[in-house]
């Protein structure tokens, strides 16, 4: 398509011959084309195929001029662009301006289009070309200013219909038909396990078990175990399950010996707990305590990293007798130039006390149980529990205030992460949005979906077709990705995806592909939806099957939407009826709501 060519210079000279009533050419003697009117859909190149023939009938014009059609694509009375130009000169024009080339040095401005033409004959001109159409063009027209120049007296001016635009699937606005919808779980009560672990390092006598509360810092490290237990076991939505304690000894010294010092510690802290905590007999049942060989990998660990030069001799006894008794490794640990130094330095002063405790929560079986305890407990709820919450808050931002929560205690949680960030989305945050989907290590294939969502709302609709593409087993994505596929003019595949659909919007894409018997089959199913949308597709389809009646009455309803009544002007299936006063009344500019009309 050529948009600034110097034969604009022409019809700008011309135009004004119209308004002044110039008369044009008689009817026998008008340019036609075929086929007549053709309704053009563009394609994946956003552009639209013209292919036609023009038909100049004999005497179009005169022996002494030239007949010049510029066929110009037109929204409404805006010119958007212009095509080239089909320029016939007559055999006594072509002389004249042949002379004036000689003579004067005269340059045409049209002499690469223009061809020889006899006007004693109807001649019949093929015309191709590609034309451009804008993404957010509705509605246009392929119109051609037909003028002739050198008869003499003025140019004549008419006007040829060459095609109509159809772009039917401008009425979807992906933005808002997207699915991005929450996940809603099934709610499964499950047992709420619960296990803790933690350790306290004490310092012991030489060869004691007692554990002195004035020695180092045990009576702290004590404490923070105290306060652990006493907290599960004064939980009222709690119930203590097994406590298990494990001592340690230092690893040097017979293993026999360390391991019935270590067992006695773990003893040792058994007894102090009971001590101090207000246990039932069968709560004191649930304890056990044992011993675990220390060995000498922290040993080992330990001078490592204060870069000890004997490290590697140490590696290797460890390595070379780690299936064995510690002892064995020890004998020959013991024989190294370094082994004062391991004594003083590496084999700490501290004995670890490890302990893990196991307890279940109580689980919430009714709704209203779960809105009452979520205010004051929300630590006491599993995942599962706190997403039935979600479902039983009405509004989304206290919705959204559960998944926040859910996301506090499971960081994980992909339902509340992609739940979250369709509120985000539809709240217009789309930074937060990305950023709660970015928290979850691994995606679901609804979050894929909801990403994709992120990107359109970008306006990045590649890569939302690219992640969509690997998604389409979930219908959201599927149906997300047909709108895409069909806003890029890619219509075959938008309407294979959108199999199965029954809404406007796969009736708009059926349309669009002149699957005209599937979208009236569509928009049946939808008999009690009334929306101005919803009418105007039904004013489409009742226009293709020319019922004027269905036509008017499905029209009068979409123009209760000021835009979709501005795009009724120019709508190519229309276009029957624009002459109609019935028609031209539909679309009068209607007063502002308590205004008047003028």
């Amino acid at each position: 398509m050529n948009t600034k060519k110097t034969y604009n210079l022409l019809l700008a000279g011309v135009l004004p011959v119209v308004l002044l009533g110039c008369a044009s050419s008689h009817e026998s003697h008008r340019l036609s084309v075929a086929p007549e009117a053709a309704v053009l859909m563009p394609d994946s190149t956003h552009s639209v195929q013209l292919d036609l023939t023009v038909r100049v009938p004999e005497k179009a014009f005169s022996r002494r001029s030239r007949l010049i059609v510029v066929p110009q694509l037109m929204s409404g009375d805006s010119l958007i662009a212009e095509c080239t130009p089909l320029v016939l000169d007559a055999p006594v024009y072509a002389r004249k301006l042949q002379r004036r080339k000689d003579l004067e040095g005269y340059t045409d401005s049209l002499s690469s289009y223009a061809r020889p033409a006899y006007t004693g004959k109807t001649m019949e001109i093929p015309y191709r070309e590609t034309v451009a159409v804008p993404d957010s063009l509705n509605d246009g027209r392929i119109l051609a200013v037909v003028t002739t120049d050198g008869c003499g007296s003025c140019s004549a001016l008419d006007t040829l219909l060459m095609a109509d635009i159809s772009n039917p699937v401008t009425l979807i606005e992906p933005k808002a038909a997207l699915k991005v919808d929450w996940i809603v779980p099934e709610f499964v009560i499950r047992p709420k396990i619960m296990q803790a672990r933690g350790e306290a390092r004490l310092q012991f006598a030489i060869n004691s078990s007692e554990i002195r509360m004035d020695l180092a810092n045990n009576k702290a490290e004590m404490g923070q175990m105290l306060d652990k237990l006493k907290q599960i076991v004064g939980d009222t939505l709690a119930t203590l399950n097994s406590v298990s304690i494990m001592g340690m000894s230092s690893v040097d010294g017979p293993y026999a010996l360390n391991n019935r010092l270590a067992k006695g510690r773990a003893e040792s802290a058994r007894k102090w707990l009971f001590a101090n905590v207000n246990l039932s007999q069968t709560q004191q049942h649930i304890f056990s305590v044992g011993s675990r060989p220390e060995g000498w990998e922290p040993v080992l660990q330990a001078m490592t990293a204060d870069g000890h030069p004997d490290s590697l001799q140490v590696k290797e006894i460890v390595k070379k007798y780690s299936g064995q008794n510690d002892d064995v490794a020890e004998k020959y640990i013991r024989r190294l130039p370094c082994w004062n130094d391991i004594k003083k330095k590496y084999l700490a002063g501290d004995r670890k006390v490890e302990y893990v405790y196991t307890y279940t929560l109580k689980s919430f079986t009714t709704d209203a149980e779960m809105l009452a305890m979520y205010q004051t407990r929300p630590d006491a709820f599993n995942e599962d529990e706190l997403l039935r919450v979600s479902t039983l808050k009405e509004t989304r931002e206290e919705k959204e205030g559960v998944y926040r929560t859910i996301l506090h205690y499971f960081p994980q949680s992909k339902t509340a992460a992609n739940n979250l960030a369709v509120i985000l989305l539809g709240n217009g945050n789309s930074e937060q949005a990305e950023a709660v989907l970015e928290s979850v290590d691994e995606y679901s294939p609804e979050m894929l979906n909801t990403r994709a969502a992120l990107y359109v709302y970008r306006n990045d609709s590649e890569r939302a077709i690219e992640l969509l593409r690997s998604n389409v087993e979930l219908p959201q994505a599927r149906y997300n990705l047909a709108l895409l596929e069909a806003q890029q003019r890619r219509l075959d595949e938008a309407w294979r995806l959108m199999d199965g659909y029954r809404d406007v919007n796969s009736a708009i894409v059926a349309l669009s592909v002149n699957r005209n018997e599937e979208a009236a089959s569509i928009m049946d199913g939808l008999k009690d939806d009334d929306s101005a949308l919803v009418s105007y597709v039904r004013a489409l389809i009742a226009a293709r099957s020319r019922d004027t009646e269905a036509f008017y009455t499905s029209l009068e309803k979409a123009c209760s939407d000021e835009n979709l009544r501005r795009r009724a002007a120019g709508e190519a299936d229309f276009r029957p009826w624009q002459n109609e006063s019935r028609f031209r009344q539909l679309l009068e500019e209607r007063p502002e709501e308590g205004g008047e009309a003028l």
